[in-house]
């Protein structure tokens, strides 16, 4: 029972770490390459890491997706899609596709001369399942080596554990009031039928030891 507590809690927890790191908006500096369009099959078990800005992409097996190409500082490539968000999940209410594309056509800059980009996204890039992270927004960025502080992620992280550690104390006090004395009270009947069963066995053995001596 052990065991299937702690695998029960583990696998929580694990989902919720997924959850945020998925969710919750990162920072890259990179240098912008290119920007293309290019469409994209849908299929039914990666249609989660696409964004549904249209009722109709709910029932289209592929569309036009737009992309931005980049290079770390490390040279190590990553490619993020550009796609409205709308009022969906995640929360980040993203209408303006078109401009931010323009805006990555216009910070292209090359290897000699390299201009550094903030690109704010949430989402993961695996080459295996075909998913990008979805761009938010690109921001001038003062030279390769910077990385913004993360206040948003900080702050929402906080407020998760401090709900977590507020209904966590409350549940202990509550178990500790309520359910606590009633497992104990069924701990000593248990322990009292217990002791009255032992009391009747010791007086049966009493009486038969009596009898045998006789």
């Amino acid at each position: 029972m052990v065991y299937l507590k702690w695998a029960f809690w583990l696998t929580f927890w694990a989902a919720v770490a997924i959850f945020f790191h998925y969710t919750l908006p990162q920072h890259d500096t990179v240098r912008i390459v290119n920007t293309y369009e290019e469409r994209q099959d849908l299929t039914d078990w990666t249609r989660i890491f696409w964004s549904e800005p249209e009722d109709q992409s709910t029932s289209l097996a592929n569309r036009d997706v737009q992309f931005i190409q980049a290079v770390r500082p490390n040279g190590r490539a990553i490619v993020y899609r550009n796609e409205d968000t709308g009022w969906r999940w995640p929360p980040y209410f993203k209408f303006d596709t078109a401009n931010l594309y323009t805006e990555a056509n216009d910070a292209v800059s090359t290897k000699a001369n390299p201009e550094w980009y903030v690109v704010k996204h949430y989402g993961w890039r695996n080459e295996f399942l075909t998913i990008f992270p979805n761009a938010i927004s690109i921001k001038p960025a003062p030279g390769p080596d910077y990385s913004p502080i993360p206040w948003l992620n900080i702050i929402i992280l906080t407020l998760f554990f401090a709900t977590v550690w507020a209904i966590w104390v409350r549940w202990r006090r509550f178990r500790a009031r309520r359910i606590d004395p009633v497992f104990d009270d069924i701990e000593d009947s248990w322990d009292a039928a217990g002791n009255a069963i032992n009391d009747r066995r010791s007086r049966l053995r009493r009486w038969r030891d009596s009898w045998r001596s006789k």
